[in-house]
């Protein structure tokens, strides 16, 4: 009776050992084992990769601004904000300030003055009553007069005009109100031609530094179901002030998404080499530091590791890691250096 109950008191201490995780080693040696499953340790590797957010916008050599060709009034305003447009559509009309009339009838009275004072200096000329220099400048005043009259005439200053879109394009902005009073060179309509955009997205600096262009990315619209194959066409040199991110542009291919349509972006920054395990085979200890159990002659040894890549279901981990000896997938956290093993397959196999 006495030896049964030392037999069962050792036996309780070892469990309870076991459960605490700590275990003396003459019992881990002699009477101690934990059930696991194992896996392989194999090599290959992994993509490192970051994930960033933006929006779509037209790309830079795709964007049109219309501007008021002279000082003018909004007449009529024929689009609006979001518009698809086709080449020669009517955006708006303009009717010129009194200001800008005046100026054009000046223009006009101008040239045909130049023009009258031409011919009677060529009629002198004929009568040897005018040099060739006096005709010489009264071709120039006449020149200056109708080129000043047609670039007048161009600008709309002769009466109204419409401005119309130079290509297939979407309105992505418009300035323009009905009856307000414009100055020469005001911005009126933006506009961004089909087909072309970029994925704007911003990243961290110390992530972007590993951003190069020409890098593959996923891209994953909001709202969307499927995903688009991009790539990097720019990453910034610098951070923006107002957001501390370094803009990054993606090359969208053409009408997979509007302009202003936001999206995830996963960027792979490189393809990591190492040792490939499940990620619920690495585990943390007390101080924060990731390791990993193999079994090496039916016993435990923890391996302090490195997660170089955390990709999911799967890491790339980097240690001193015995590449013939498997990984502890299940039942890691039971074990100490030299605790004793059993297999949950006979085999002593537990691959998945």
């Amino acid at each position: 009776m006495k030896r049964v109950s030392r037999i069962a008191a050792a036996s309780a201490a070892a469990l309870a050992a076991v459960c605490h995780g700590v275990v003396p080693t003459a019992i881990a040696a002699d009477s101690v084992s934990v059930l696991v499953q194992t896996v392989p340790l194999v090599r290959g590797h992994l993509p490192r990769t970051i994930v960033v957010y933006g929006q779509a916008q037209p790309a830079p050599d795709a964007r049109l601004a219309l501007m008021a060709p002279v000082a003018a009034r909004i007449a009529a305003v024929y689009v609006h904000t979001g518009q698809a447009v086709a080449k020669g559509t009517a955006l708006l009309e303009l009717a010129p300030t009194p200001t800008t009339a005046a100026a054009y009838q000046a223009a006009v009275s101008a040239a045909r003055v130049a023009r009258d004072a031409l011919v009677r200096t060529r009629q002198l000329f004929a009568e040897r009553l005018a040099t060739e220099t006096q005709v010489a400048a009264a071709e120039k005043s006449d020149g200056d007069a109708r080129a000043m009259l047609a670039a007048l005439r161009a600008q709309g200053a002769g009466g109204r005009s419409t401005l119309r879109a130079p290509a297939d394009a979407v309105v992505t902005r418009l300035s323009a109100i009905p009856q307000a009073i414009v100055t020469e060179g005001t911005p009126l309509v933006e506009l961004a031609r089909a087909g072309s955009s970029v994925l704007v997205v911003g990243a961290v600096p110390a992530q972007a530094l590993e951003v190069t262009v020409g890098d593959a990315v996923t891209v994953a619209p909001v709202g969307a179901s499927g995903t688009i194959a991009a790539r990097v066409t720019l990453r910034g040199a610098a951070a923006d002030p107002a957001t501390g991110l370094v803009p990054i542009d993606v090359a969208l291919p053409p009408g997979r998404m509007l302009p202003g349509e936001a999206a995830e972006a996963t960027i792979t920054v490189a393809n990591v080499a190492g040792f490939v395990v499940p990620h619920a085979a690495v585990l943390v200890n007390e101080s924060g530091a990731t390791y990993v159990v193999q079994v090496a002659g039916g016993v435990a040894k923890l391996v302090p590791v490195h997660v170089e890549v955390a990709g999911g279901e799967r890491d790339v981990v980097a240690g001193a890691l015995d590449p013939n000896a498997p990984i502890v997938l299940e039942g890691a956290y039971q074990l100490q250096d030299g605790v004793k093993v059993r297999y949950a397959h006979p085999a002593g196999q537990g691959g998945r």
